[in-house]
């Protein structure tokens, strides 16, 4: 048994934050189908990589889930789609605004097909407002939002390394998805979810906006550095660079102890505050003074010995050997019908009574076309499909 057991996703979605956000239903039991144009999801075509003619992005997020192709330009297609709805649970979409009522199919449309019907809308910058028509791609959310003004160094602008823009509006929309849900129990009656990129990343500034709310000053870039503690950045050793979190004063003075750090005590370097004020000093004195002599390994040894906490910059390499990945089930195999054995990430929420699981691969376009007529009772010959 899974929490989301008999509820219906039909999945309009494509390329990355719709299919990430379908791809969380799915892995908690909802019947999410993906309904595809003709020339299918966009991603099917993006790489290389391939795995035996399948993109390897797709693979990523499109698993637990059935095709089918439906062409809304044709008006059986239309007319079988709102068929479905009648009895489907939530209906997925992350078409420029606009582009759902002109099918026919937006949120007031819809809900008088099935009151109870609940609608996610997923856009690069909201269905309402000024800036609504933008286009939807990450790296312009990420430069708007600001999370481009205070990554990197200072030099020239850097986005985040994958696309967290298209990953959290993804993860926004599943959870108002599971609140629409739970409200529906209560009520009787659907709703409709708007969100989209730009405000996914701009919720995610927290402590970055509260500090300017706070001051009236710009952040600035810091690269690995914190704003508000020190240190809590990458720091160079002999052969290559750790992680030092000192989250508080106690932290500090064990590493102080433990690395022999011969000016831990000075005033200028007491207190938290008084770190974050002298960082650029500190970092240089720790790396110059203190952790040029001695290797990554032999700093994280003596570190975890006291506590403070530390880490490696790992390579994807040993992300994927890591005894702590493996035991938590964060690589999972699954059997593909064309690209063979397939690796996919793992459920990173763990659940002691209804886990999620990894059940279907990621299907092949229009895979599942027979079985998805038979259960909707819908007719049609291959060719409109």
């Amino acid at each position: 048994m899974f929490p989301l057991d008999n509820i219906i996703v039909l999945d309009l979605t494509r390329i990355l934050t719709g299919p990430f956000c379908t791809m969380m239903l799915a892995d908690f039991g909802a019947d999410v189908i993906k309904i595809e144009p003709p020339q299918g999801d966009d991603t099917r075509r993006w790489g290389p990589p391939f795995v035996e003619g399948e993109s390897a992005y797709y693979l990523s997020v499109n698993r637990n889930k059935r095709s089918i192709v439906m062409d809304f330009r044709d008006a059986e297609d239309r007319a079988h789609f709102l068929q479905m709805v009648r009895q489907a649970d939530v209906v997925v979409e992350n078409y420029r605004p606009g582009t759902m009522a002109r099918w026919g199919f937006d949120y007031q449309q819809l809900k008088t097909v099935n009151p109870k019907i609940i609608m996610a809308s997923i856009s690069g910058f909201g269905a309402t407002g000024p800036g609504r028509e933008r286009p939807g791609y990450d790296v312009v959310a990420q430069a708007m939002s600001g999370l481009m003004a205070v990554t990197g160094y200072g030099g020239d602008p850097v986005k985040a390394g994958f696309s967290v823009g298209d990953i959290g509006a993804g993860m926004w929309a599943a959870y108002g998805i599971m609140v629409a849900l739970w409200t529906r129990e209560r009520t009787g009656v659907g709703q409709w979810i708007d969100t989209s990129l730009y405000e996914a990343l701009i919720s995610w500034q927290t402590y970055l906006a509260s500090n300017y709310f706070a001051s009236g000053q710009e952040p600035i870039p810091l690269g690995s550095a914190h704003p508000n503690i020190a240190p809590y950045q990458a720091i160079r050793a002999q052969d290559g660079y750790l992680v030092v979190a000192c989250g508080n004063d106690a932290l500090w003075g064990k590493m102080v102890n433990e690395c022999g750090i011969p000016f831990g005590y000075d005033p200028k370097f007491r207190t938290n505050p008084d770190r974050v004020r002298n960082r650029e000093e500190l970092i240089r004195r720790l790396e110059n003074e203190v952790f040029h002599s001695a290797t990554v390994g032999e700093w994280l040894s003596r570190l975890e010995k006291v506590g403070v906490p530390a880490a490696p910059i790992q390579s994807f390499e040993e992300i994927f050997n890591d005894s702590q990945v493996h035991h938590r089930n964060m690589i999972v195999t699954q059997h593909h019908p064309v690209a063979g054995t397939i690796h996919q990430l793992g459920i990173p929420l763990k659940m002691s009574a209804t886990p999620g699981s990894v059940r279907l691969p990621p299907p092949l376009l229009n895979q599942h076309r027979d079985e998805i007529l038979r259960q909707f009772n819908l007719t049609g010959s291959p060719a409109e499909f």
